[in-house]
């Protein structure tokens, strides 16, 4: 009778496994033959980890040698965390850009390969401070580690999305909703379709910078948009143009409040210069090889809704 023998699954090493994007993407890996290795601060528990072998490494970006112990003996690091919200440049570039370096560092002196996960925000680092943070995030890896993959995805959305949770809220009870100019056009890309990509891109030696979208590179415009959360939640709201000059000084008062308060907020004027920028597509970027989007926005919507709905985030019977 032939000895029992062991298979040890490739590691992958996660930064911010337990965000929106990393939840999935820890389960994504999992069912694609890896080990996640997580650097958490606390046991992670999740639903979508229930029936999943986790490797767990205990701190965060700034804890003495944690991702020295991430990285070590891992075939790829996926860094995935970033802040959405700070009261500076300087808090952003803390963890936007210090963490990046840090973690790609790690990862270079394991031997492991590298992706960081951007934001097509970057592209546009003039935008915000978070756009800013998010380039010089890119720039100082590439720096530390010329062989690295950035990985640049638009708008997330799908299931566990507390943000755009908002959206289909606004869908089903407002007549109206808001759209922006009618020349913008944004990509857009299911969370799952992310993290399969993510998952492709660890079997593959690809080094530089990849933009991500779903089926439709084009993008969609803020009608398409408003009107396919309203088909989601089985209804037809009129859509209402909001000018450019309202976001702006929205955005103003937002900044305003977050100095008085001294509380951070992800909408102030950076981000809406990003809302009223008018090309979020991936028209002009080089085709990313790698598995295909499956969702676009439409079934993507719904079911992002579904689950919302089986969940009990969103009443189950919405009246048209």
């Amino acid at each position: 009778m032939w000895p029992e023998t062991t298979v040890t699954k490739p590691v992958v090493a996660v930064t911010g496994a337990t965000g929106f994007l990393g939840r999935h993407l820890i389960r994504a890996l999992a069912q694609d033959g890896w080990t996640p290795r997580v650097l958490v601060r606390r046991d992670p528990v999740h639903p979508l980890w229930r029936d999943i072998e986790l490797e767990v490494v205990a701190g965060d970006l700034r804890t003495p040698g944690a991702l020295e112990r991430l990285c070590r003996g891992a075939d790829v690091v996926i860094h995935v965390a970033g802040l959405i919200k700070a009261a500076s440049l300087e808090g952003f570039n803390a963890v936007n850009r210090d963490g990046a370096r840090a973690a790609a560092l790690a990862a270079k002196a394991a031997g492991a390969r590298f992706i960081l996960v951007s934001s097509l925000a970057a592209r546009e680092p003039y935008l915000s401070n978070y756009a800013a943070s998010k380039r010089a995030g890119e720039d100082a890896v590439l720096e530390a580690l010329p062989q690295a993959l950035i990985v640049r995805p638009p708008a997330i959305y799908g299931p566990g999305d507390t943000e755009t949770l908002a959206l289909f809220e606004l869908a089903a009870k407002s007549p109206f909703l808001p759209v922006l100019s009618p020349d913008s056009r944004i990509a857009m890309i299911h969370v799952q379709d992310a993290a399969a990509k993510l998952v492709d891109y660890c079997k593959r030696h690809s080094a530089g910078v990849v933009e991500l979208s779903d089926v439709r590179r084009s993008g969609y415009t803020w009608a398409e948009i408003m009107r396919a959360a309203g088909v989601a939640m089985g209804r037809r709201p009129s859509l209402v143009r909001v000018p450019d000059a309202a976001i702006r000084a929205a955005g103003a008062l937002a900044d305003a409040w977050s100095s008085a308060t001294k509380t951070p907020l992800v909408f102030g004027s950076g981000k809406a210069r990003e809302l009223i920028h008018a090309d979020w597509t991936l028209s002009s970027a080089p085709m990313a090889e790698g598995v295909p989007s499956v969702f676009g926005l439409t079934d993507g919507f719904q079911n992002t809704v579904d689950w919302y709905r089986a969940e009990g985030w969103l009443p189950k019977n919405i009246a048209a």
